[in-house]
């Protein structure tokens, strides 16, 4: 490899680029740059990309996710927000020629239309991205909940968030955002990354979440809204019953007759909480609520 293709992420060359551009991190916007190789290496592998695949990168920082999914995939597009990288990255990515790097927020940009624009030749497309953490679930909902044509999402987030989304009826981790999660996608943590591995060092350690997207969701709901207001409404407050969590965040401490009937309706007990019920079960209980609503 020659030394203009060298690795981005090994602390020496983060550091020479960081210099070069006078660059420094803004905390707002969780920069968190990886300075391993390997980690990177596997992150990619996690993707199963290949050449006739496309990689869509959220947060490339300085390119050090960038450079390997170049190498992978056979296009990519990567989004930023930070103006002040888009030279860096310029820089960079010089020896490149299947990346294009768009400045934006990811989260007011129509990345549908970004990626009929920029990847129209791919129909197996993957989000690829070190995430940052403060905007994680926003950022994974939206990918999410816009119905992108997406087969895998691979990010590197907080590993407590990490293991909360990929968690299964009945663990402390399962909540709202588990059940929002696998709706639409199969969750799994592919691997763990130590805080060491990255500059500035986060306060901590990170997980590869790698969700592989449904054809369709995973249960059938007569009304999506519905459905989530309902799993919301059930873990509103974790230690209470889904009767008491029902009937305090959805329907109103004055229709405790209704909330028995529907419960009863759905085939399921009272007194059970939030977190030991099954997608399937959510479903079957918002559509039970459905029925009742179009009866009035």
């Amino acid at each position: 490899m020659s030394p203009e293709t060298k690795d981005i992420a090994t602390p020496s060359r983060t550091r020479e680029l960081l210099e070069k551009y006078g660059f420094s991190f803004k905390k707002s916007l969780g920069q968190n740059f990886l300075i391993d190789p390997n980690i990177l290496h596997n992150i990619v592998a996690v993707a199963e990309l290949t050449k006739d695949k496309a990689a869509l990168e959220i947060g490339p920082g300085i390119g050090a996710l960038t450079e390997q999914l170049c190498r992978t995939a056979g296009q990519v597009l990567a989004i930023e927000i930070d103006q002040r990288l888009l030279p860096i990255l310029s820089d960079s990515l010089a020896v490149y020629d299947n990346v294009q790097v768009v400045h934006g927020d990811v989260l007011k940009l129509d990345v549908k239309r970004l990626m009929a624009e920029y990847l129209p030749a791919y129909d197996k497309v993957s989000v690829v991205a070190n995430l940052p953490y403060y905007v994680t679930s926003p950022i994974l909902m939206k990918l999410l909940e816009e119905r992108l044509p997406l087969e895998h999402i691979v990010v590197m987030i907080q590993k407590e968030v990490a293991e909360r989304i990929a968690a299964g009826p009945g663990s402390k981790d399962y909540g709202s955002l588990s059940v929002a999660v696998q709706f639409y996608a199969v969750a799994e943590v592919a691997m763990t990354v130590p805080a060491s591995v990255f500059i500035p060092r986060p306060h901590v350690d990170s997980a590869v979440l790698k969700l592989t997207m449904r054809d369709r969701p995973a249960v059938e709901v007569a009304d999506e809204g519905l459905f989530f207001r309902v799993v919301r409404a059930s873990f509103g407050q974790r230690r209470k019953t889904l009767y008491n969590n029902l009937l305090g965040n959805l329907f109103g401490k004055d229709q405790r007759d209704l909330v028995t009937a529907v419960l009863k309706a759905a085939d399921i007990d009272p007194s059970r909480r939030g977190e030991t019920l099954s997608l399937a079960e959510f479903a079957r209980l918002a559509n039970v609520i459905h029925r009742f609503q179009e009866k009035g």
